[in-house]
């Protein structure tokens, strides 16, 4: 800008250097009016080049007011993109991070060859939501130290134990010839801030009122083991003389068997007078036909100890149920071998033996239609678990007929909420038996 005002005054002056040396040798009338047009062209000269000066110093500070402008826009949208970046790469992280801290479900047909059949008639359930958080769970003993939680990656409330103890259940449980166990675990870190595995017993005791000391406590009894490292193992013990001999010990290898830190697993136990069989999720990990000799053992007491963990949602049931005879000869099969997780309708895959049960029914006798009706407990309003209700039914017949090739026009489907429980909504155990799903022969 200062260049520019420099070369329009120096034309100013040479302008008015040229006019005036005009006026050399003319006569003096004729040199006044030159002098005055001289000075008139001086002057609009003078006028001109200062306009032009004026206007070039606006158009340079309106361009400068530009290059301002701009250059804010441009540092506005740096700004504003590197703040979206910054959102949305805490958006991934936020993400990532949620991804990390849940479960991915497990698909359905990755039960195919899962074939446990849950029993029919509840005799206990433990899900620790009649218990306070903090508390030390009402139904349970200890020789050390456990209380209710819970936790951002699973729902529900949760037994914890951390230490060489032992917890079980306090009162001896009735428990007949054939019966199911079933509890979800979580490993957890130990006093050593590791995995520190655990025990399950499934014992006959010698003290009802106190626990059984040491390594073969009891009268005797079967023991899953998960060693520190996430190694399933299973072996018996019995203390009776003559059955000493009949035990017996096992582990399985493998990647797929390992048990993990913060993962949740499903364990279930199918006890058939003297046969044991046990399953993690989707796996039978050990088969014993003489697990259990009826002459020796009566098991009447389930324990866990000597590790860290939480569990939960332990369910103990009577009996392998006749499907086939209760759908086709009664009329009506109640089912409690269908699952899902708190206020939703999909199926879970542990349902897979007991949904591929009731689809050998249905293939081998396919005149036979049915209805399924989901049922609920009280928990909740009364509307969602009539709507929770129907949906869970609809889902059991979207498996029967995806998963199973059952013609959909065979099912009908409907939900009745909580409005028919078989027991009071008063216990967890009685809560659990109003959940439930029903298949009508009609």
């Amino acid at each position: 800008m200062k260049s520019y005002l420099n070369f329009i005054v120096l034309l100013l002056i040479v302008s008015i250097t040229g006019s005036a040396s005009a006026q050399i040798n003319i006569p003096a009338k004729v040199r006044n009016q030159v002098n005055n047009r001289v000075n008139q062209h001086v002057d609009e000269g003078i006028d001109k080049g200062l306009d032009a000066t004026e206007q070039g110093i606006k158009d340079a500070a309106t361009q400068d007011n530009k290059d301002k402008e701009d250059t804010k826009k441009e540092e506005g949208k740096k700004t504003k993109d590197a703040k979206e970046t910054e959102d949305e790469d805490s958006q991934k992280t936020s993400e990532k991070t949620e991804t990390s801290t849940t479960q991915p479900e497990t698909p359905f047909q990755s039960y195919s060859k899962y074939d446990f059949v849950p029993g029919e008639k509840v005799i206990f359930f433990e899900d620790f939501s009649q218990d306070a958080v903090g508390d030390f769970p009402a139904l349970w003993n200890t020789n050390g130290s456990a209380e209710v939680v819970t936790t951002n990656l699973f729902p529900g409330n949760w037994m914890q134990f951390i230490g060489r103890e032992c917890v079980w259940t306090d009162a001896l449980l009735a428990l007949p010839e054939n019966y199911t166990i079933e509890f979800d675990i979580v490993p957890i870190k130990g006093e050593e801030g590791s995995m520190a595995g655990y025990a399950f017993r499934l014992m006959q005791t010698s003290n009802p009122r106190a626990w059984d000391g040491g390594g073969a406590p009891g009268k005797g009894g079967a023991c899953f083991r998960m060693q520190y490292f996430g190694r399933p193992d299973f072996f018996t013990w019995l203390n009776e003389s003559e059955c000493g001999e009949l035990t017996l010990n096992g582990m399985k290898d493998g990647e797929a068997y390992v048990q993990k830190e913060n993962k949740k697993y499903h364990i279930a136990i199918w006890v058939q007078k003297s046969r044991v069989r046990l399953y993690q999720d989707q796996n039978k990990l050990f088969d014993y036909p003489k697990a259990f000799p009826a002459e020796c053992l009566k098991a009447d007491r389930i324990r866990f100890e000597d590790g860290a963990l939480l569990v939960s949602n332990i369910r103990i049931a009577v009996g392998a149920p006749d499907m086939r005879n209760k759908l086709l000869t009664e009329g009506k099969l109640v089912s409690y071998g269908i699952y899902f997780d708190v206020n939703k309708d999909v199926v879970k895959p542990e349902s897979y033996g007991t949904l591929k049960v009731i689809a050998q029914v249905l293939t081998e006798n396919p005149d036979v239609k049915i209805q399924i009706v989901g049922h609920t407990d009280s928990d909740g309003a009364d509307d969602a678990n009539l709507d929770l209700s129907k949906r869970r039914a609809a889902s059991v017949k979207t498996e029967l007929t995806k998963s199973f090739g059952i013609d959909a026009s065979r099912i009908e489907t409907d939900g009745k909420g909580e409005g028919q429980p078989i027991a009071p909504n008063d216990s967890p155990a009685n809560k659990a038996l109003n959940r439930r799903v029903e298949f009508i022969k009609l």
